[in-house]
């Protein structure tokens, strides 16, 4: 019987230390932490903050309350927890102005029935194309992608990284830091409002994804949905901007607290941003066209307070892309040009993608972009000599020491 005691313990000892052995290697489960209502509503205000064009939070923030009503529950994790051999998704949308009209009609005419969530089908195609689950969400850009990422995200039981392909939004498929770190947006999936599914198994490269991606939307009423870059989560943690969605809370919060406690938003919103006060006008002039599948704007704005008897003009294609003070080129993407309100420090609301309405007075901040969007790639595919202008691109800060100075009012 002693032999055997003797045994027992042995055996006792030994498990005891495989079991701290394993527990050691095992990797430890991801922390996934759930949002609460009040940040999910900051971060649609932050988020159309981000985006650098018109949106209207007000309607984001009734899909956030809503959802959560029903019962949704929205979840989110670090970059740096996600584990390497996870599967992310980005989800995508692609549109614009100049659709083919007759094709909408004629579709009208046909009685063809909208399919719902045409983009969980092409998550759910892309998935099946790949053969792997999708483990996490990321989301593509700022202000209604947002809460796209998240919606889908909790349709599939999964959290959506804190992180972002561009950390604002962009006009163009290839416009996205994955690309410029030499990852592709396919194999890729696309579903139209009446349900069409196609795949993109190889494109040459991001600018052919965007090629096609703009002619089906421009095919199919003006936008598509797409579900693409099916990256691991080693490929993960080099081709995003890490904390953009927390960044898009605290910019929300920011100017939500701000005016509770009754203090100017916009001022609150610079000193987290690191960002500039840029001008601040009514729009006098606000001309659209709807060409190839985006909307472009040329828009001009006459100063008010300290800056009045001065002019600002902002191109738009989708985005704030230029803007200029009396004629000078003032901010430039890739840095954030924002067009917001002086009351709230959201972004305006207006009719059309990245449209602003006349008569409305808008303050104008920029932000400075991510060093990854500064890079010689970066610069190539968002600088001003990729939307046909000849522009060195010149960082928000350099440009800002140029200006004249403006006193308060």
């Amino acid at each position: 019987m002693t032999d055997a005691r003797a045994l027992r313990g042995t055996l006792t000892v030994v498990l005891a230390a495989l079991a701290v052995s394993t527990s050691a290697q095992s990797p430890r489960a991801p922390t996934v932490r759930t949002l609460t209502e009040q940040e999910m509503v900051d971060m649609m205000v932050g988020s159309s903050i981000q985006a650098t064009r018109s949106s209207n939070s007000a309607t984001l923030i009734k899909r956030v309350r809503d959802a959560v009503a029903e019962g949704r529950r929205f979840t989110m994790m670090a970059v740096e927890d996600v584990p390497d051999d996870w599967t992310v998704v980005i989800p995508s949308a692609i549109g614009g102005g100049g659709a083919w009209e007759h094709v909408r009609e004629r579709a009208e005419r046909q009685k063809l029935p909208l399919v719902e969530e045409p983009m969980l089908k092409a998550i759910e195609a892309l998935s099946r194309h790949v053969g792997k689950r999708f483990q996490a969400v990321v989301r593509t850009e700022a202000a209604g992608s947002t809460l796209t990422a998240f919606l889908m995200a909790s349709a599939l039981g999964v959290p959506v990284v804190d992180a972002c392909v561009t950390g604002r939004a962009v006009p163009e498929m290839q416009q996205s830091v994955p690309y410029i770190n030499g990852l592709s947006a396919t194999p890729a999936a696309m579903v139209t409002r009446w349900g069409d599914t196609l795949l993109i198994d190889r494109a040459v490269d991001d600018y052919r994804v965007e090629d096609l991606g703009r002619a089906v939307a421009v095919a199919s009423g003006g936008s598509v949905q797409m579900a693409n870059s099916p990256l691991s989560g080693a490929q993960l943690k080099r081709g995003v901007i890490r904390g953009s969605v927390s960044e898009a809370i605290l910019y929300g919060r920011t100017v939500r607290e701000a005016r509770e406690q009754g203090h100017d938003p916009i001022g609150a919103l610079l000193k987290v941003s690191n960002g500039h006060a840029l001008f601040r006008g009514v729009v006098t002039r606000a001309d659209m066209k709807g060409d190839r599948g985006f909307t472009w704007w040329d828009v001009e704005l006459a100063g008010v307070q300290q800056y009045a008897g001065h002019v600002y003009k902002v191109f738009v294609k989708n985005e704030n892309i230029l803007a200029w003070l009396d004629g000078r080129p003032d901010a430039m993407s890739p840095d954030l040009i924002c067009n917001l309100d002086p009351k709230t420090g959201d972004a305006v609301p207006s009719q059309g993608l990245g449209g602003y309405q006349l008569n409305t007075e808008v303050v104008m901040v920029g932000i400075p972009a991510s060093p990854l969007w500064r890079t010689p790639k970066g610069i190539e595919v968002l600088g001003p000599r990729h939307f046909g202008f000849d522009l060195d691109y010149v960082p928000l800060e350099d440009l800002q020491k140029m200006r004249p100075k403006f006193g308060s009012k």
